[in-house]
């Protein structure tokens, strides 16, 4: 049941906010779209979710059109939250759950796991508004998969949570994954979509700029990471030929160089010279290819 989206635009006047996205979204894979605010991903999650129209293109899942039908398969989680701030906890998800067509024994045995797995079973019985911030995102996470979809969308999920708690909602996450539910999600943070996602989608200005699987991205980007901590001047390197960028930091140099063959003209170069503390060669990330593609740091 792949997720599929043709030639989709969508404009609100003469603004165009999602320009000609073309992207298939594989089953029971984890999918992220990257962009900074205003590049268009929420617009394309609400096209998705069927709660905004397109202009041009189509979107399809399962080779069918997402609508009232196909709701009970489908979880999202909206980065505007919208919980009844004066309901109870169990009282708000029984009610989600219902929408969805769920029996109520099923829907307390899930309020049940789900509170207990994110470690909040004495909020059940708490009205939204007297939980932190971070506490009501995983209410909201828990009314977005607690009828168990085959579908999905999380906008910004992580956002306004802990350390501890990220960590809690990414295992969630996972294990959806693993068993068989298909994830898109948006993020600002790269290194979530870089350790969650096989595929991915960077857009800029309503454009797709880089989509693909996450490896062949890295690849085909080229450029590689050397980093080089010594007991002795290395400062020379920056200036080897083939050293794309170069940054000092507190312990030494960080490079970023055209191949992997540059990495070992470095290496010979500082051969003999001294105490080398550390040299490695690292895949490109996932900031090194949007800040080149984008022209901005990704913050």
């Amino acid at each position: 049941m792949a997720l599929q989206l043709e030639h989709v635009t969508k404009r609100f006047g003469s603004f165009t906010a999602v320009d000609d996205l073309s992207i298939e979204i594989p089953e029971s894979e984890m999918f992220g779209f990257l962009g900074a605010n205003g590049a268009g991903k929420t617009t394309t999650f609400r096209m998705i979710l069927g709660l905004m129209d397109v202009s041009e293109g189509r979107i399809s899942w399962d080779g069918k059109k997402i609508n009232y039908d196909t709701s009970h398969m489908i979880g999202y989680l909206p980065e505007e939250r919208g919980l009844y701030p004066k309901m109870k906890v169990r009282d708000q998800l029984v009610y989600l759950a219902r929408l969805r067509g769920m029996q109520k024994q099923d829907i307390f045995k899930q309020i049940d796991y789900w509170l207990e797995r994110f470690k909040v079973p004495e909020y059940a019985t708490k009205k939204v508004e007297e939980l932190s911030k971070g506490n009501q995102q995983k209410i909201q996470f828990i009314a977005s998969v607690i009828h168990k979809p085959k579908l999905l969308i999380l906008d910004e999920p992580f956002s306004g949570l802990d350390p501890v708690n990220v960590e809690i909602l990414k295992e969630a996450v996972v294990d959806l994954k693993n068993a068989g539910t298909s994830i898109v999600f948006s993020s600002h943070r790269m290194e979530h979509v870089e350790e969650l996602c096989e595929h991915l989608c960077i857009m800029h200005h309503g454009k797709p700029v880089v989509h693909g699987s996450l490896k062949e991205i890295k690849r085909s980007f080229g450029k590689k990471n050397v980093i080089v901590h010594a007991d002795f001047d290395i400062s020379h390197l920056k200036t080897l030929a083939g050293v794309t960028k170069a940054k000092e930091t507190a312990e030494g140099l960080h490079l970023q160089v055209e191949s992997e063959e540059i990495s070992q003209k470095i290496l010979d170069s500082i051969a003999g010279k001294g105490f080398i503390r550390k040299f490695v060669l690292e895949e490109p990330s996932l900031n090194d290819i949007f800040i080149e593609k984008v022209g901005a740091s990704y913050e």
